[in-house]
């Protein structure tokens, strides 16, 4: 079902544009994928020369959102799981990352647009994994 209250497709257009933005500016600047698990990884085994974007990166991250909430009002938050579920769901994210030699952003938004046939592979996988995890939460289990 749709919460067309929520619906907010301009909005969404202009994230997505400056997320594909963004990943191609680190592209063509830096020589860069613009994935955050391998961006984040190499802050926990810097090389030397190595460390500066990658902070500045995260950093950007960040504080995006509290620019943002300077001039817009931020969305509530609302997480339906508890404490113990989002850890779990973390770690699984994190085993999935390691396996599939990266994340959603690496595969999913860079990957895809060099037209990368790995980069389909994991990304049909863990769009399948995703669906497949609400089908069970939401209609099997219900947490």
């Amino acid at each position: 079902m749709v919460d067309w209250q929520a619906f907010t497709p301009w909005a969404s257009l202009a994230g997505g544009a400056l997320i594909g933005l963004a990943a191609a500016l680190l592209l063509w600047l830096n020589g860069r994928i613009a994935g955050i698990s391998g961006i984040v990884g190499g802050l926990l085994r810097p090389v030397a020369g190595d460390r500066a974007w990658r902070v500045a990166f995260v950093l950007g991250l960040l504080l995006a959102p509290l620019a943002y909430g300077l001039v817009a009002r931020l969305p509530v938050l609302q997480v339906d799981a508890g404490y113990g579920l989002l850890v779990l769901a973390g770690l699984l994210v994190g085993v999935g990352t390691r396996y599939g030699a990266g994340c959603t952003s690496g595969h999913g938004v860079c990957g895809l647009s060099r037209l990368s046939p790995r980069s389909l592979v994991a990304t049909l996988t863990f769009m399948a994994a995703g669906f497949a995890t609400v089908l069970v939460v939401r209609h099997v289990v219900s947490f």
